[in-house]
């Protein structure tokens, strides 16, 4: 049975471009196999470093200013959410820090 990743990023912002949720299933690759992988732990620094080196710095092409604003509004949008999907989080990182265009 397939994930429906476009329908878990709807609960958190209205217009989804299914073209970005797509290249970032295709980007996320085999991670998403794996229930542990496939989800970002907030509270771990080290999920959040590796989040911001391999995907916000190299993918998105943002600095840390950069990331840690757009980071602060996930964590808004996806408060009291305990198992937050990988892709529905750099879906909302990218379009928190306006870098949607960078993945379609």
């Amino acid at each position: 049975m397939a994930t429906d990743y476009a329908a878990d990023v709807r609960k958190y912002t209205n217009n989804v471009n299914e073209a970005v949720v797509a290249a970032i299933v295709k980007y996320c690759g085999i991670a998403l196999r794996n229930k542990d992988s496939s989800l970002v732990s907030t509270s771990d620094q080290a999920e959040i470093d590796r989040v911001k080196v391999g995907f916000a710095t190299k993918k998105l092409e943002l600095n840390a200013a950069q990331f840690d604003s757009a980071a602060k509004v996930v964590a808004e949008k996806m408060k009291g959410c305990n198992a937050k999907s990988r892709v529905t989080y750099y879906y909302l990182l990218a379009e928190a820090s306006g870098t949607l265009g960078k993945l379609a």
